[in-house]
């Protein structure tokens, strides 16, 4: 048995660090270290652990410029067997729409896949939406907010998949795309060895003329995107406020009534 595993990466900006360029409605990536998104480690783990269990191959796709490949390559130290990054200025100011059919339109390129993984949001987006798109484009079954891989076989997967307040355990076959959650599993660390062999593998580059006989180039990048960004606002954290008392009775009263407030009495 060799399955076919595609991974979606994304290389981002530390959350915690970047700056946002109100006046473009962008972020400004330049201004903090890049790193692979969180949720993607545990789609990629997902994924190296089926084909350790099953055998077959792993292939890790990003779109962005030329120095998300630091993160392909990590992808690859991490288990992965190939790596594409899909760079071009042509898909550059994409919204999650035209990412999702750039993507997708890669993955077409591939050929057949078994399974796709990915993480179930970016930190820099947060809109959870990427993954769905993907498989409406590529017309197959996704399943969302999957927090275990029960069982993989030749030609289904069982998981379990968080909605709301309740779990599922959810059958579907081949081929499918799957959105896992941080609760899957601990996302492996790269030895040394690891590391230095994926400093040397090849990155294989897709520019907008290699997808040309699959994707109609309007729908890339910012042209494609129908996505409108016309504010944006950071909003100031607010710190802790304290109140003192000189009254024991007084402070007992206060918060017993905003207790009650919040309906905890």
């Amino acid at each position: 048995m060799s399955l076919k595993i595609v991974v979606l990466i994304k290389q981002v900006p530390d959350i915690t660090r970047v700056k946002f360029d109100a006046e473009r409605g962008r972020i400004d990536r330049s201004s903090a270290e890049a790193e692979i998104n969180p949720f993607d480690l545990n789609a990629l783990e997902a994924a190296v652990q089926v084909k350790e269990k099953l055998g077959g191959t792993v292939v890790a796709i990003s779109m962005g410029p030329q120095n998300a490949a630091v993160a392909l390559r990590d992808a690859l130290a991490r288990g992965a067997d190939e790596a594409i990054l899909l760079e071009d200025n042509k898909f550059a100011g994409a919204d999650t729409l035209a990412t999702s059919y750039t993507l997708a339109g890669a993955i077409k390129k591939l050929g057949n896949f078994d399974i796709i993984f990915c993480g179930e949001k970016t930190v820099d987006g947060d809109t959870g939406q990427v993954g769905a798109e993907v498989a409406e484009f590529l017309q197959v079954p996704h399943l969302y907010y999957v927090s275990k891989v029960k069982e993989v076989k030749e030609d289904k997967i069982v998981v379990v998949s968080e909605m709301e307040e309740a779990s599922y355990v959810v059958e579907c076959e081949f081929p499918v795309l799957v959105s896992v959650t941080k609760d899957v599993n601990k996302p492996r660390l790269p030895t040394l060895r690891e590391k230095l062999k994926a400093m040397k593998a090849e990155i294989k580059i897709w520019h907008a003329e290699n997808l040309t006989d699959i994707i109609n180039l309007s729908n890339v990048g910012y042209a494609g995107s129908p996505t409108v960004v016309s504010k944006v606002v950071v909003p100031k954290e607010k710190g802790r406020e304290g109140k003192v008392f000189k009254e024991i009775n007084e402070g007992i009263k206060v918060v017993l009534e905003e207790l009650a407030k919040k309906g905890l009495i």
